[in-house]
């Protein structure tokens, strides 16, 4: 159970976040006329967290090594934590192998510091050396032309903080279905069936697409400010600091043109170490959410 005090700090900065007192209290941005206009092969930095979802981090992986890019490098960053040895197996069946540029980068964090989202992805900002960062989760897919497409529309742009316009999504999967079920723990190469996903347009960056400018990563962290955020949890922590990282960066994204990006939808969150009861309840309220 939440303690009484952090439960109410949190409620204290979702408010602050929802715009009720200025992000300037907390942080000083960079002018955006000092962000560097980089162009030519752009450095692009892929953070990604890993607890529990080596089935679908699966598809992420592969998707590098189906479709690697040409126009970018790219640092495929993987925060995990050493008690899950499925994505441990996962990571090192990757490592073996080579992709024109890309290189493989697995960062092991305690699983307290791995299940505050904004410990692990702070620290990756900071000490980012890419000219782009994307801050991602698991189930994303980067399918054919989305790199290279998010080069081409990140040429010389010095946003804050840019998203796709738009994602190709599947419905929500229960576990049985065979784009999870099928030999769920074998690590191999795999590709998703397109056919499965339906094109939805986004409205603003979200915690899977906020692909920020290298300047702003190292200048600003990630919800650095907030200490709520940088605290360890014995619990996966529902990821409020999205909505906060978007306040204090002062932007809901700038929307470009990325073709090829997917994300897998899911009923079952077996991040947060449900029991059977606690996974069916979860369960039934995505399902009420989707036909909302």
């Amino acid at each position: 159970m939440a303690h009484p005090l952090r439960t109410a700090e949190e409620l204290l900065i979702r408010a602050a976040a929802s715009g009720i007192v200025p992000a300037s209290w907390f942080i000083t941005l960079p002018d955006p006329a000092t962000l560097s206009a980089r162009t030519g092969t752009l450095s692009i930095e892929i953070v990604s967290h890993c607890w529990n979802y080596a089935h679908l981090l699966v598809y992420q992986l592969s998707s590098l090594v189906n479709f690697p890019p040409t126009g970018a490098t790219v640092t495929m960053t993987v925060l995990h934590a050493p008690e899950d040895e499925k994505t441990r197996t996962l990571l090192a069946f990757f490592a073996a192998i080579q992709v024109p540029g890309v290189t493989w980068n697995w960062v092991e964090l305690p699983r307290q510091e791995l299940f505050r989202r904004g410990i692990g992805r702070n620290r990756i900002a900071r000490h980012t050396r890419a000219d782009w960062v994307w801050f991602t989760d698991c189930d994303t897919v980067f399918h054919r032309g989305c790199l290279d497409g998010l080069a081409a529309e990140l040429q010389g742009r010095r946003d804050r903080m840019t998203y796709p316009r738009g994602e190709h999504i599947t419905s929500l999967l229960d576990e049985n279905d065979p784009l999870l079920a099928t030999k769920r723990y074998e690590p191999r190469v795999l590709d998703i069936d397109t056919g499965k996903f339906e094109f939805r347009t986004l409205r603003h960056a979200t915690g899977p697409y906020q692909i920020v400018h290298g300047d702003m990563a190292r200048a600003c962290g990630y919800c650095e400010q907030l200490k709520f955020f940088q605290r360890p949890v014995e619990r996966w922590s529902k990821a409020y600091e999205d909505r906060s990282f978007r306040w204090l960066m002062g932007t809901g994204g700038v929307p470009l043109d990325v073709p090829g990006v997917y994300r897998i939808r899911h009923q079952h969150k077996g991040r947060y170490g449900d029991n059977r009861l606690q996974a069916r309840i979860r369960s039934k309220i995505r399902r009420m959410q989707e036909k909302t």
